[in-house]
């Protein structure tokens, strides 16, 4: 098989246009991501709804209960009989460990940014129990929180959003296991991570809604110091809405429970997409993969989408009476995030920002199909027979070096192509033909 680099990785004007240009949505495509879109916001408006009112918010609870409990188990919890199930317990032992006085035994995930009062940050500025996992950067589960706390096991420091600013606070001497700066590293990063698993369904003495952590990136609302929007409590500014509504349930667990309407809107249009592709279009196999190279298959994905969000606010517009932080806690974070994702996408693809590196994507998925089927090929081959044939020019390789004069060459390049059944290149004598200008050599 031979893979010619031009057809994998050349990425020129024509090929952006296929990208950019190719594959025009026809009316069906329209009304299948309407039809998804509209279940999702279905789903969304029914099963999802508000924290403390959502039938997929208790299950998604549920399932982070079990992960907690599971971990624990994973790190060396080993519950009484009948408190298998008890996930404070479970919760309890990822933040203390077993406090057993046994140096070797697991100490929990303690980490140097995990204040919750006023007083624990020299009074700079006001933080409880309730609000530290918000305000601590370090305690978020995303690119963000991991980078914070890197830092701050580090360089033994704090770093909280209060009052719309970024404030680091020194904190006590913290050392982190290793040896050298990798193991560090290692140690930093399971420890943000067991860290995070202690939190995500609460604290082992207030283990419920509104105790957990943040969905991912929601700690930026901190830096919202502005709008003036109205609860029961009064006027608010947006990091307050936001907060208030953290401190109400809208946790990370809760937006488990508002993707999966995303989730279903985004699966089902790439299935009907790909089914269509297959057996109504008859296309290969490998070109039904609802990769996002296709532009039909991308405007499906943002016309369903925009519809789950257009419900989705419809919605939340509807039930929120007037206030504010009605509104925002009805508001499907997970499917505005994504419908924004997807928006811009398509704009850096038709900008041209971003065309090359799908392209060299798709490039390197060819080049992954090409040795795929070398590899399928190759297994075909009968090995003993391969070694037998090229056994056969290593000899004939060898003896070559050992040939010093021209007679000899001659002699040896006739027997062998005989033993060989290979055709001579030249009839008759090989003087005779070499002296007729009219002959010319014939390798076959």
């Amino acid at each position: 098989m031979k893979i010619e680099t031009k057809d994998l990785i050349t990425i020129n004007e024509e090929d952006k246009q296929i990208v950019l240009h190719e594959e025009k949505c026809d009316k069906y495509d329209y009304l299948v991501s309407v039809a998804c879109g509209a279940i999702g916001g279905v789903i969304d408006i029914f099963l999802v709804g508000a924290p403390g009112d959502s039938v997929l918010g208790s299950w998604t609870d549920k399932q982070v209960d079990n992960a907690v409990i599971s971990f624990a188990k994973k790190m060396g919890w080993n519950p009484k009989k009948g408190n298998e199930a008890n996930v404070r317990s479970a919760i309890g032992f990822l933040e203390h460990g077993k406090n057993n006085g046994n140096p070797e035994d697991f100490q929990g995930f303690k980490v140097n940014y995990d204040q919750r009062t006023t007083t624990d940050v020299g009074g700079k500025f006001t933080i409880a129990p309730n609000t530290h996992h918000m305000m601590s950067l370090a305690h978020s589960p995303d690119i963000i929180g991991l980078f914070f706390s890197i830092l701050n096991q580090f360089t033994s420091t704090s770093s909280f959003i209060a009052n719309g600013q970024l404030i680091t606070i020194d904190t006590e001497h913290f050392q982190l296991y290793g040896g050298n700066l990798i193991s560090k590293l290692f140690c930093g990063v399971a420890n943000w991570f067991g860290h995070l698993m202690s939190d995500v369904a609460g604290s082992s003495g207030s283990h419920g809604r509104g105790t957990g952590i943040v969905m991912p990136f929601y700690e930026l609302f901190g830096f919202c110091k502005f709008g003036k929007f109205s609860t029961n409590d009064g006027k608010k500014d947006l990091a307050e809405i936001a907060m208030q509504a953290f401190n109400q349930g809208y946790d990370f667990r809760f937006g488990l429970a508002q993707a999966i309407p995303v989730l279903i809107t985004e699966l089902s249009i790439r299935l009907i997409w790909a089914l269509r592709q297959r057996f109504q279009y008859k296309k290969p196999l490998k070109e039904c993969w609802p990769s996002i190279r296709h532009a039909n298959l991308r405007m499906m994905l943002l016309v369903g989408n925009a519809t789950l969000c257009v419900l989705d606010i419809v919605d939340a517009a509807a039930r929120s009476g007037g206030v504010f932080l009605a509104f925002f806690m009805r508001l499907n974070l997970a499917a505005w995030y994504r419908l924004v994702m997807v928006v811009l996408k398509e704009l850096f693809m038709r900008l041209g920002i971003a065309a090359d590196m799908e392209l060299l994507v798709e490039s390197y998925m060819r080049i992954n199909e090409a040795l795929r089927e070398y590899l399928i090929e190759l297994e075909t081959l009968d090995i003993e027979l391969f070694k037998e044939e090229t056994e056969k020019y290593k000899n004939f390789a060898d003896n070559l070096l050992l040939i010093k004069d021209e007679t000899t060459l001659t002699d040896y390049l006739i027997t062998t192509y005989e033993e060989m059944g290979i055709d001579l290149p030249w009839k008759g004598d090989f003087d005779d033909f070499m002296t007729n200008g009219k002959d010319c050599l014939v390798f076959k």
